[in-house]
C-alpha cells in the first residue's frame, strides 16, 4: 500500500498545492472495500478553492482521468472523497514479488533504527509456583519483544523478579523449623510455597514466629552469610523451575534483574529526590506530594528507614535509562497497577528526567478459565505448567482423531497446544478481562491459532504436491490474478507491514493476531473457489505464487506472536 500511497501523493500534490507527504498523511482507507482501496478527503481544500468538497472531488477526478498509474486503476468521486482503486495485475505482481524477495523479512522494517527497548515482563515471584496469572504478562510481553525486533529496535527482555521482601524471612524461618532437604530437591518451588503457607497457619498459634522472620530478613538486608546463602539457594531453585516453562514457550531473557538488583541504588535515589527538592518529611517518613497533579502522594521511605516498591522502581527506571539509553521502556504489568505507574512516571517527570515520557505502562486485564476444574498441586494457584501441558494433551487427542497417520504427531500437538494458549490471550484486546475456553481455543474452524496453523499446513500440502513448479518467479503468471477472491487475498497480504507497525505503536499484539485470522479466512475463501493444481498451467503458476506468499505471511505473523507454523497437522 505504501507504493500506492506514494503514487497518489505524486499525482495529487501539484493539483492541490500540498507536498506529497501531506497528501499521503490525509489518505484514508474507505469503510467498505467497494468504495475503493484508498480515499483522499477533499474537506481541507474547500477553503482555498472556495467550493464544496463533493465538487472538488469530481473536478480532481476529471483532471487526472487521462493520467496513467502503475498501481491505481481508476479514481472515482464519492461525495467529498476521491476514491482510488488499485490496478489488480500490477498491484498483485508488486505485492507478491515483494513477499517473494523479502521472504522471512517481509513485514519487517528499520523504523526503530537500532533504538533500545527494554521490556519488563513475566516477573514471577521467587519461591512461589509459576501461576497462570503470569501468562498474560509473559505472552504479551514476549510478542511485543518480537514485534519491536521486527521493526529494527533492539529489544531487551527484563524479568523483574519478585525476589526481595519480608517473605524471605518467613521462608528461612519455615525451612529452619520444618524443612526437609529431600522434598526441597524433589519439588523445590511447590515445596517452598507449601512451607510459606504452613508458616502463615503456624504464626496464628505462635506469633513469635513473625518476630523471628523479621529478624532473619534484617539479617538478609545486612548481608548475613547464612541468610544470603538461603536466599541465593531459594532464588536459584526457583529460576531453574521457571526456566522449564520459559523453554517450553521459547522465551529467553537478557536480564533477570529482580527487586534485589536495585538494593544498592536506593540511597542514590533518595539523594536525587532530596537534591531536586520534591520530597518532604512527614512524621519521619519521606513523602512526595502528588496531589497537585491529581494523584495520591507516595511514600519513598518509612520512618524506620525501610524503602518501598516504588523506590525500587525509581531505581530500576534510572538504571535502565543509564544502562540502555532507551528509545522507549515498556512495563507489561496488570491494569491493577495503573495508579502505581502513573505515580512512578510523574515522580520521574518531577525529577526532571526528560526520558520519563518514553516510559510506557502496558496494562492488561485478568484471565480466568471457563473450565473451573483445573487442578493444581499448590493450593488455589493454577500452575502455568499444568495449563500448557493440558493444552498439548488436548491437541494431541484432536490430532489423533483427525490425522492418526501424521508422522510427527508430538511436534504438531506441541505447536497447536502452545499456540492455543498464546493465541487465546493475544487474540483479545489486552485491556479486557478474558475467559479462556478450551474448546474454542482448540477449534480448527474458529478464530484460533489452530485455524491459522491449519491454513498454513494446507498450503504446505499443496506446495509439496506441486513440487518445484512454484519455486521460480514469473511476472506474467503473477499478473493473471484478477478474480475477486485473488485480489482480495493479495490486498490482505499487503497489509502485514502496517499491522506489525500498528501493533507496536499501540502495544497491542491483538491487531496482528486478528489480522492473521483475516489472512486465513481470505485464503480459505480463495481455496474453495479457485482451483490451484487443476488450473491451466500459467494460471496455476500464478496461484501457486499467491498461496506461497500467503504461507509466508502466516508464518511471519505467527512467529511474531511466538507461535509455530507447522507444515503438517
Amino acid at each position: 500500500m505504501q507504493k500506492l500511497k506514494e503514487e497518489i501523493g505524486r499525482l495529487l500534490a501539484p493539483r492541490v498545492s500540498l507536498e506529497p507527504a501531506e497528501v499521503i498523511s490525509l489518505l484514508e482507507v474507505p469503510p467498505e472495500p467497494s468504495y475503493g482501496d484508498l480515499a483522499f478527503p477533499c474537506f481541507a481544500l474547500a477553503k482555498t478553492r472556495k467550493k464544496p468538497p463533493p465538487l472538488i472531488a469530481r473536478e480532481l477526478s476529471e483532471e487526472i482521468s487521462g493520467e496513467n498509474g502503475l498501481f491505481w486503476g481508476q479514481a472515482v468521486p464519492r461525495g467529498p472523497y476521491l476514491n482510488f482503486f488499485v490496478a489488480p495485475a500490477a498491484y498483485g505482481r508488486e505485492v507478491l514479488q515483494e513477499i517473494w524477495n523479502r521472504a522471512e523479512q517481509y513485514g519487517h522494517s528499520e523504523v526503530g533504527r537500532g533504538g533500545n527497548v527494554p521490556i519488563d515482563y513475566s516477573s514471577p515471584n521467587i519461591a512461589k509456583p509459576f501461576g497462570v496469572g503470569h501468562i498474560r504478562s509473559t505472552v504479551i510481553g514476549h510478542s511485543l519483544y518480537l514485534i519491536h525486533q521486527a521493526l529494527g529496535y533492539n529489544s531487551i527482555g527484563i524479568n523483574h523478579l519478585g525476589d526481595w521482601g519480608t517473605q524471605f524471612g518467613k521462608l528461612i524461618v519455615a525451612f529452619k523449623h520444618w524443612g526437609d532437604e529431600r522434598e526441597l530437591k524433589n519439588d523445590p518451588v511447590n515445596y517452598l510455597y507449601k512451607l510459606y503457607v504452613q508458616f502463615h497457619k503456624q504464626v496464628e498459634e505462635e506469633p513469635a514466629l513473625d518476630d523471628e522472620a523479621r529478624s532473619w530478613f534484617w539479617k538478609l538486608e545486612n548481608g548475613d552469610e547464612e541468610a544470603v546463602d538461603y536466599w541465593n539457594r531459594f532464588r536459584q531453585l526457583s529460576l531453574d523451575n521457571y526456566e522449564l516453562v520459559y523453554e517450553q514457550l521459547g522465551i529467553e531473557f537478557e536480564h533477570y534483574h529482580g527487586e534485589s538488583h536495585y538494593n544498592q541504588m536506593l540511597d542514590r535515589v533518595i539523594d536525587i529526590v532530596k537534591e531536586r527538592g520534591i520530597a518532604s518529611e512527614s512524621e519521619g517518613a519521606l513523602m512526595i506530594d502528588l496531589e497537585p497533579h491529581g494523584l495520591p502522594s507516595v511514600m519513598l521511605r518509612k520512618k524506620d528507614g525501610a524503602t518501598l516498591y516504588i523506590t525500587r522502581d525509581l531505581a530500576a527506571a534510572i538504571y535502565r535509562y543509564e544502562t540502555f539509553n532507551f528509545a522507549r521502556s515498556l512495563y507489561v504489568v496488570g491494569a491493577e497497577q495503573t495508579l502505581h505507574f502513573q505515580q512512578l512516571f510523574k515522580v520521574l517527570e518531577l525529577l526532571g528526567f526528560e526520558w520519563a515520557s518514553r516510559c510506557v505502562h502496558v496494562p492488561f486485564g485478568l484471565i480466568r478459565f471457563k473450565d473451573g476444574k483445573m487442578s493444581t498441586r499448590a493450593g488455589k494457584i493454577i500452575l502455568l505448567e499444568e495449563v500448557l501441558n493440558r493444552s498439548i494433551e488436548m491437541a494431541r487427542q484432536i490430532i489423533e482423531e483427525k490425522n492418526p497417520d501424521l508422522p510427527d504427531k508430538e511436534g504438531a500437538a506441541k505447536a497447536v497446544g502452545l499456540g492455543a494458549v498464546r493465541f487465546g490471550d493475544l487474540n483479545n484486546d489486552r485491556v479486557k478481562n478474558i475467559e479462556f475456553d478450551w474448546e474454542k481455543a482448540l477449534d480448527f474452524s474458529g478464530e484460533t491459532a489452530a485455524y491459522i496453523q491449519y491454513a498454513h499446513a494446507r498450503i504446505c500440502s499443496i506446495l509439496r504436491k506441486a513440487g518445484a513448479e512454484y519455486k521460480t518467479w514469473d511476472d506474467s503468471s503473477a499478473s493473471l490474478l484478477d478474480r475477486e477472491e485473488e485480489i482480495s487475498l493479495v490486498k490482505t497480504l499487503a497489509l502485514l507491514p502496517d499491522k506489525i507497525f500498528a501493533s507496536a505503536e499501540s502495544y497491542r499484539p491483538s491487531i496482528l493476531a486478528r489480522y492473521l485470522i483475516d489472512v486465513a479466512r481470505d485464503f480459505n475463501r480463495f481455496y474453495h473457489n479457485c482451483p490451484v493444481l487443476n488450473s491451466e498451467e500459467e494460471l496455476k503458476h500464478g496461484r501457486l505464487l499467491l498461496i506461497s506468499a500467503t504461507r509466508q505471511v502466516i508464518a511471519n505473523g505467527l512467529a511474531l506472536l511466538g507461535i509455530e507454523a507447522p507444515e503438517e497437522m
